[in-house]
């Protein structure tokens, strides 16, 4: 197999999205491809990913890979890093099997990872997920307990968009957002929930023509578009006030609070519309399990856990909603749903005066024509 095309590359792969275009070859750092990632990958139409770090180590199950095969992106795995060093951005390079080639001269060469590959490393990865799994407990109960009053007891900023009393609406970029969100498109229409944004969330939201009211978050994964849409800003800081994500504000020349606080940004997201008065709060895309933390880089889900147990009675999380009942339609329900349709159709035609004089007019007309 051969392709030649244009490259681009980035040691943050949520960096590089914003610059591929379709038919480009993708060359990233990122061990344990995450499955957000490998469909922000494929969306923008790339032919190949060239890994300089294992898609898939051993540790997890990460579904990056499986996503990318099905989606029909060719991955080159474990390449040598130096291909950072010998490629520029927007050079041609020419790909036959694992091997990568420059000018005719070959720079670089990985492991194909085909289907049967990948489906034999997530065999062996499922043998070592016990281990992380106690890992994973360990630094949740380590943490929760160093974390508890900082969560618990948290200096929530004051805001100007009004929560009290309201539903709120807290979108992430996680797995199944977009189904998810298109599925709950009637609850929005209808209540018209305060929608917060979670730093990409926010991007999530102007995809299906949903206006965001806050976003909240590092700002180092949400386009300047959404930042400029007129949201409030809530800038997720560290516990001692350090904010760098301000800094980008500063640039695009915007205003926007702090938040300093430990945890993830959806955890304070929900804090926040918790504190202010929200009545309920819908979830969409966030992250709760093992694997998703284990994707996102974290040891352990601490603020997580308490975040969910103090605002847990007022929480819903839609993850998944989009699959809870799905109807495939028959030519036999189009039949149905078409003679239903029908039959107040008729109803009017037979009571209708205009309707009753023109079937009297076409009865005499075939009897005259017809002799009858």
């Amino acid at each position: 197999m051969s392709y030649k095309g244009i490259v681009k590359l980035d040691h943050k792969t949520k960096e590089l999205v914003k610059r591929l275009e379709q038919g480009d070859i993708a060359v990233i750092d990122h061990r344990d491809l995450d499955e957000v990632a490998a469909r922000s990958l494929a969306a923008k139409g790339v032919k190949y990913v060239v890994n300089t770090d294992s898609s898939i180590s051993g540790r997890y199950p990460n579904l990056g890979p499986t996503v990318l095969n099905e989606l029909g992106v060719n991955i080159i795995d474990e390449v040598e890093k130096d291909i950072f060093e010998k490629l520029h951005e927007g050079e041609q390079i020419f790909i036959e099997d694992d091997k990568i080639y420059l000018d005719e001269e070959l720079i670089g060469q990985g492991k194909i990872l085909s289907e049967e590959r990948v489906n034999q490393l997530l065999l062996e990865t499922k043998a070592n997920l016990e281990v992380e799994l106690d890992k994973f407990v360990e630094n949740t109960l380590q943490y929760a307990k160093k974390e508890k009053t900082l969560i618990l007891d948290l200096k929530v900023p004051h805001i100007k968009t009004q929560i009290k009393d309201r539903h709120v609406l807290i979108v992430v970029r996680g797995q199944d957002y977009q189904s998810d969100l298109r599925a709950i498109q009637s609850y929005i229409a209808d209540i018209k929930p305060v929608v917060i944004g979670v730093d990409g969330g926010a991007d999530a939201c102007l995809e299906l023509d949903l206006q965001p009211d806050i976003i909240i978050g590092d700002m180092d994964s949400v386009s300047d578009e959404a930042l400029l849409s007129g949201a409030e800003l809530v800038v997720h800081a560290y516990p001692g006030g350090q904010a760098p994500g301000m800094d980008r504000l500063k640039i695009l020349g915007l205003c926007g609070l702090t938040f300093p606080a430990p945890g993830t940004s959806e955890d304070i997201a929900m804090l926040l519309a918790y504190e202010h008065g929200a009545t309920l709060i819908v979830a969409v895309g966030t992250h709760s399990n093992i694997i998703d933390f284990l994707e996102k880089g974290r040891p352990g889900m601490a603020s997580t856990f308490l975040t969910r147990m103090k605002i847990g009675s007022i929480l819903v999380d839609a993850r998944g909603v989009s699959k809870l009942y799905q109807k495939n339609f028959t030519q036999e329900d189009v039949i149905k749903l078409l003679g239903a349709a029908l039959i107040p159709i008729l109803i009017i035609l037979l009571v209708s005066r205009p309707i009753q004089q023109i079937f009297r007019l076409l009865i005499v007309w075939i009897r005259l024509n017809l002799g009858i």
